[in-house]
């Protein structure tokens, strides 16, 4: 796939890549060019874990020690 830079050094990236690579709108990229060869990553900016952290709920009475020596058995 090809792209066109404009003269202000833009591009835009083919519909194809930008849905493989799951890029959307405010994306943040690192480019970097390694042995003459643009290399462009997505960055992640935000904690994976953060949707998850306060969700698990311990049975009442119990403390985390004692739950997870009963969950692993």
């Amino acid at each position: 796939m090809r792209a066109k830079m404009t003269s202000k050094g833009q591009i835009t990236l083919p519909k194809a890549c930008r849905d493989r690579l799951g890029l959307k709108t405010g994306t943040l990229l690192d480019f970097e060019v390694v042995d003459g060869v643009l290399i462009g990553q997505k960055v992640q900016v935000e904690d994976v874990f953060h949707k998850w952290r306060g969700r698990g709920k311990l049975p009442a009475g119990s403390d985390v020690d004692t739950y997870i020596e009963r969950v692993r058995g």
